[in-house]
């Protein structure tokens, strides 16, 4: 089972995402019980939420 992670597990409380992946906390700890079709619909928004993220200094 493929996971977005990167080991960069910092959250970001302004938008609720981790600065690694773009998750949610809930997506995180949900994701090995989501289906297949859950799974690819949150990788399908991952893009987008990084492109939002500023990385911690």
């Amino acid at each position: 089972m493929d996971s977005p992670c990167v080991k960069i597990c910092t959250y970001d409380p302004g938008t609720g995402l981790c600065l690694g992946c773009g998750r949610t906390l809930k997506e995180i700890g949900d994701w090995f019980s989501m289906t297949g079709d859950q799974r690819r619909a949150v990788m399908q928004q991952l893009p987008a939420r990084l492109k939002t993220l500023k990385p911690a200094s």
